[in-house]
């Protein structure tokens, strides 16, 4: 903006005094045909249109009523003017209007110039010139409105990798989870049917009720075995090991060891059963925040706190960065973060992650996951 001030007002001083010290032309004429010709360049990359046409009318003027006094009835910086502003004009984008201001360049400003005094070939020559400036401002805004296009497919790209990922990890905790809900609806239908032999003096309409609760229960386990039927990959194969827990925070300690971290870790307040979906997503958080450590931390130390507070678990673990010699992994693609924040959200918990808040160097992932989330 403050380069093309100066340019306007540079060619401003031109576009009056040359008519006036080579053609001897009047001030009253000199003064609004010059600021016309120079001084919409202030605007050219706002409103190259605008310029464009306060441009071209003073040109047509300086044409009609200069032009009879010599061969050039504007001054170059005045020509060179219009240039940058129909090179703004291309550069616009519009291609339908830049053909437009083209013909009406020519038509208007060029032609009636060569009727009043110019040559026909030096005409030809503006015209080209013309042509050539709206050409290389087209060219310009078209690869401007090419990158600008591309930035918005990698962002819209990128977005649809973030669902996909987003969808995936809920695909793949619907699955660890199954394991939970078929536990727990097999242990009600067992309790069903075994109640009227537990109690033979039970009534009859209660006999009736636990067989529609066993009923039930089964229906609904063969249904969740369906809805993660069509979860799951078509090569992937089911597990059939228990889902864990930080029971078996022990062994992932020592794992995690053996990839090259030193661990420690600590326990705060109380331990208490938690319900299984807040055991596992435990599990699962500290497990791949200790994955995330090993790559992105290779030789260094990590600490994992857990701590039971009085309505919710907390789980903490954070690194110190690489270690001597350590090559961290450049980024990567995986999904663990998108896994982590949605397990915590399943279980109306948070998830905190990013640069440790203490000063020292190293990466922090912190949860909450409140006792009775899924219970």
């Amino acid at each position: 903006m403050v380069l093309l001030t100066l340019l306007a007002i540079g060619f401003t001083g031109g576009s009056i005094a040359v008519p006036m010290e080579t053609l001897h032309q009047s001030a009253d004429v000199s003064v609004p045909v010059g600021l016309l010709e120079g001084a919409p360049l202030v605007v050219a990359l706002f409103r190259p249109l605008l310029a464009w046409r306060l441009a071209a009318s003073g040109l047509l003027l300086g044409a009609l009523l200069i032009g009879h006094a010599g061969f050039w009835p504007w001054s170059p910086t005045a020509w060179l003017a219009f240039m940058i502003m129909l090179f703004c004009v291309g550069a616009a984008g519009d291609r339908l209007v830049t053909a437009g201001v083209g013909m009406a360049s020519v038509a208007g400003v060029v032609v009636p110039a060569s009727l009043v005094a110019m040559p026909i070939w030096f005409g030809a020559i503006l015209s080209g010139l013309v042509v050539l400036a709206l050409t290389f401002g087209d060219a310009v805004g078209g690869r401007r409105i090419a990158e600008r296009a591309l930035r918005e497919q990698e962002e819209l790209h990128r977005r649809d990798l973030a669902r996909q990922a987003v969808l995936e990890e809920r695909a793949r905790i619907a699955r660890e989870l199954h394991d939970v809900v078929a536990h727990h609806m097999s242990v009600i239908a067992m309790q069903a049917e075994a109640a009227p032999y537990k109690i033979p003096e039970l009534p009859e309409p209660a006999r009736a009720t636990f067989v529609v609760v066993r009923d039930a229960a089964r229906e609904a386990l063969a249904e969740t075995r369906r809805v993660v039927g069509l979860l799951r990959a078509e090569d992937e194969a089911a597990e059939r090991a228990p889902q864990p827990g930080l029971a078996r925070l022990d062994e992932l300690l020592r794992a995690a060891r053996r990839s090259g971290l030193t661990v420690t870790s600590s326990v705060t307040g109380m331990p208490r059963p938690l319900a299984p979906g807040v055991d596992l997503s435990a599990f699962r958080i500290v497990q791949e925040s200790l994955s995330n450590a090993s790559r992105y931390a290779p030789r260094g130390t990590a600490r994992v706190e857990v701590g039971y507070g009085d309505r919710a678990l907390s789980v903490a673990v954070r690194d110190e960065g690489p270690g001597p010699g350590g090559v961290p992994e450049s980024s990567g693609g995986g999904h663990g973060l998108v896994g982590m924040r949605e397990r915590a959200t399943m279980l109306g918990g948070s998830l905190t992650t990013g640069p440790r808040g203490d000063g020292r160097p190293g990466w922090s992932v912190e949860a909450e996951l409140p006792y009775g989330a899924d219970g």
